[in-house]
């Protein structure tokens, strides 16, 4: 075991008591706790306390048993919902996990090489990397599917929300929110509830003192974004937890809310930020594209000469809605002669919506790469669109939905962890 883990390690030092000091690493790793037919290792908590501490390096962590049981909860919420998903037989390809790896490496201005290197200088194992990929990918693909069948959404509630003062403000506004959450289980006693409510009281206090919201978060919240600082990220009125999104309304930027209590415990919030959201009028553009992808038998360079090929096509004068159902390997758009419709530029991915927004209309776009392959795009058309009846229930029915999602999926996670067997032996 190397002196970096020996010291990052905290509360599992006395995982090597009577052992050798010159032990191979390998021989200290053990069991720090069993979840159904799972366990969790002491390297797998090592290497995320690891991880926690080069990502919020400088910065004040809590002590050690609360940073060690904060990410001990974590792998085992984990650990349950992959089971979930392996008796389910969900798996994550090879091939689509690249190119979600892929994505990464794009967004940071990385080729696939160059973004493996950065790992390696981060002490992150390339192959490591992309099983918490796989892991996150599956996660999500389970609660997509478990939780989204339990929310009912009525015309009615559709109603109300195009009726509500959120509606309204979800088309001018967005807010990044700041969240700590204080649980205690339900039917606590009165003396823990006060405990509860005499130290949030304090927690509000200290920040409206000018304490750090995101070290207080991660020092002594609850919620499943404690270790991101509490950090919602930027969300619209509307996509707001219901059940402080009326106290979010009320606040200015940097103001702190009184303590909220729900089922689940108490809540505090900060609104970290407000912003325009300017979408009272949809900048609409009817986009055509046509998309070929690399595989075992056409390379990265191969691909790259056939888009360029079918763009020398368009060139010439072939039809590019023809060329589309000829060579395009987009099976929602290709046999529509690569035809997207009417679309918002928000509904693609960075380097599409980019090319997109430069091309000018009757022009067809040079070749680029994103995630899914390479393309080339024809702009037909553009438009400022009076957002329908239609589309305002259809953008309705999502804001209701991901709420609800939101709120489903933490009384799931912990009906799960619940019913789990757990023995934690740290």
């Amino acid at each position: 075991m190397t002196f970096r883990h020996m010291m990052i390690s905290g509360g599992l030092l006395y995982l090597m008591a009577g052992m050798p000091a010159q032990a191979d690493y390998k021989e200290l790793d053990g069991i720090v706790a069993i979840v159904d037919d799972d366990v969790v290792l002491a390297s797998e908590l090592i290497s995320r306390v690891d991880g926690v501490r080069q990502q919020f390096a400088g910065q004040q962590l809590p002590p050690d048993d609360v940073l060690l049981s904060q990410i001990m909860e974590r792998l085992i919420i984990e650990s349950i919902q992959l089971q979930f998903a392996d008796r389910r037989g969900m798996q994550v390809d090879d091939e689509t996990l690249t190119r979600a790896v892929m994505g990464f490496a794009e967004q940071n201005n990385m080729g696939l090489a160059e973004f493996q290197e950065q790992l390696a200088k981060d002490g992150i194992g390339y192959l490591e990397f992309r099983e918490q990929i796989r892991r996150e990918m599956l996660m999500g693909r389970l609660q997509r599917s478990l939780v989204s069948r339990r929310i009912a959404i009525s015309d009615q509630d559709i109603d109300d929300l195009l009726n509500s003062p959120y509606y309204q403000q979800l088309l001018s506004d967005e807010f990044r929110v700041g969240h700590i959450l204080l649980i205690f289980e339900e039917g606590a006693s009165d003396e823990t509830v006060e405990r509860a409510m005499d130290e949030a009281d304090q927690i509000v206090r200290e920040l409206r003192d000018g304490a750090e919201f995101a070290q207080m978060a991660i020092s002594k919240s609850a919620g499943a974004r404690a270790l991101e600082g509490g950090d919602l990220g930027w969300r619209r009125a509307g996509e707001l937890p219901s059940i402080f999104a009326e106290e979010v309304l009320k606040l200015r930027p940097g103001e702190t809310s009184d303590p909220i209590r729900s089922g689940s415990g108490l809540h505090i919030v900060k609104l970290l930020e407000q912003r325009g959201a300017g979408m009272e009028r949809a900048q609409q553009t009817l986009v055509s594209h046509i998309l070929v992808q690399p595989s075992e038998i056409q390379t990265e360079s191969e691909t790259e000469a056939m888009i360029e090929s079918i763009r020398a096509k368009f060139e010439a004068g072939e039809d590019f809605a023809a060329l589309a159902v000829e060579f395009s390997e987009d099976p929602g758009s290709a046999l529509n002669g690569g035809d997207l419709g009417w679309s918002m530029i928000e509904q693609f991915v960075t380097e599409f919506a980019s090319t997109m927004a430069m091309t000018a209309i009757g022009d067809v776009s040079a070749p680029f790469r994103t995630t899914h392959g390479w393309h080339i795009l024809q702009i037909r058309d553009r438009r400022e669109q009076d957002m329908s009846e239609e589309a305002l229930r259809n953008k309705a029915l999502q804001i209701l939905h991901n709420r609800r999602f939101e709120e489903e999926l933490q009384a799931w996670l912990k009906e799960i962890r619940d019913d789990a067997f757990v023995e934690i032996r740290l």
